[in-house]
Parts: structure tokens; sequence; C-alpha cells
């Protein structure tokens, strides 16, 4: 069974897309657990009014304003999956999506997860194959991947970083012997707004530092490297 985890904080909006989404999955062996990471427009209301619970085991759970990280750690604690899903609110999954990342797990029983491209708005994100160099010197797989939970560390999210918390997890996931594997298809679009939503293209970040939000992206790079010792 796998787990789908929805942290959410005040995207009200964008959650009935991304649970139709979810209930138009050509598998179905699921569970949904929305975290409610403190929001003030009501997203219970939301998972009330969907047929999700036709189909699959469905569950709101309620916490202060914490994080992401938080809230996708209060998800993790609830799951019973053998596989975990952290399916950001502003996603809509294309339908064969998770049919597509389990079977590539089962037949690569060497990889921990499995992920795929997506879209970002209109602007595609092809991320490649598995390169262990690579992801040491940059972000390279989005939190979107199907996780076996065997492979997830015992501590969960890190919840003390803000910015590039899915590079956080892939390397000290990867400080543990486990490593992913690419799907080269586009599994599913998120809409701009959300969690990646101050996305900048790369010339950005050398022509423009004394930007805001490159130097808070900066400042992430410099407390994930030196997290992992990778200065």
């Amino acid at each position: 069974m796998i787990s789908i985890i929805i942290p959410i904080y005040n995207q009200v909006n964008k959650l009935s897309k991304c649970l139709n989404s979810i209930l138009n999955q050509i598998y179905k062996d699921c569970e949904v657990i929305v975290v409610d990471d403190g929001s003030i427009d009501n997203p219970e209301s939301i998972l009330k009014n969907t047929d999700l619970n036709k189909y699959f085991n469905t569950y709101f759970l309620k916490q202060e304003n914490k994080g992401a990280p938080a809230a996708r750690n209060r998800g993790y604690r609830q799951a019973q999956g053998q596989y975990l899903f952290f399916c950001d609110a502003d996603t809509v999954l294309e339908p064969q999506a998770l049919e597509i990342m389990i079977n590539t797990l089962k037949k690569h029983p060497e990889a921990s997860y499995a992920y795929s491209s997506f879209l970002w708005g209109k602007k595609l994100f092809k991320l490649g194959p598995f390169d262990e160099k690579k992801l040491r010197t940059m972000p390279c797989v989005n939190t979107m991947s199907l996780i076996r939970r065997e492979h997830f560390p015992k501590n969960g999210w890190d919840e003390s970083i803000k910015k590039l918390q899915d590079w956080d997890l892939y390397l000290t996931m990867l400080a543990q012997g486990h490593r992913g594997i690419w799907i080269n298809k586009v599994l599913f679009k998120i809409y701009p707004g959300g969690t990646i939503s101050n996305w900048l293209p790369s010339f950005a970040y050398k022509l423009f530092p004394f930007l805001p939000s490159v130097k808070k992206y900066n400042q992430a790079v410099a407390t994930i490297k030196s997290k992992h010792n990778l200065n």
C-alpha cells in the first residue's frame, strides 16, 4: 500500500485539483493523509466533499503551524503503507503516476525511491538519471518521489531545515546507502504559488546575487552543505 501524505497550509483553492488527481489514479491501493499545518481556510471541508473515502482510507490531521517538514512527519507517523508519497497540495498527478512509480520500484529492487520529471506551470523540469555525484553538488530530485518505507530515515524530515528540504532528505538517504531511480516521464504538474513558487532561472543566481530570494537560496545551500560535510 502507498501512503499519500499531503501537507497543506492555506492552499485550499488548489487542494481540490490535487485530491481529484489522486481519485483518478489507476493504482488504488492507497491511503490518503492530509495534514493541516495551521491553515485558516478550512481544508477539511474540501476533503469531506470528495469521493476519496469511497476508494481509499482517508485521514485529516490538524496541528499548529510548524512548517512543511513537521507536517510531513506527522503524516509519516500516521502512515501504514510500505511506500510513502509526500504530495504537495499544489500538485496534479497524471492518472498513471503512482502505478508507474510502484512498478518501477518493483522492477528495480536496488532503488530506494523512484522519481520523475515534472512541469512547474509551463516550465519543464527534466531531471535525469540518478547521479550521486550530482546530488552532492546540487538539489536534483523533487520532493514527490515514491519511497520505500524501510529506507526512509527513521527520524523523518529534518524540521530545522526550512528550504531545500528534499535535497537534505535525499542526501541523508544517500549517506545511508539508499539511491533513487529516474522515470523518464512527466508524471505531475505543480501550479505556481506553492512550494517552489520562488523559482528563478539559473542565470539569476549568478547575475543577481543581491536579490533577497537568491540570498535565501544561497544561505540554504550553505546550510545543507555544512550539515552533510560537502564544503
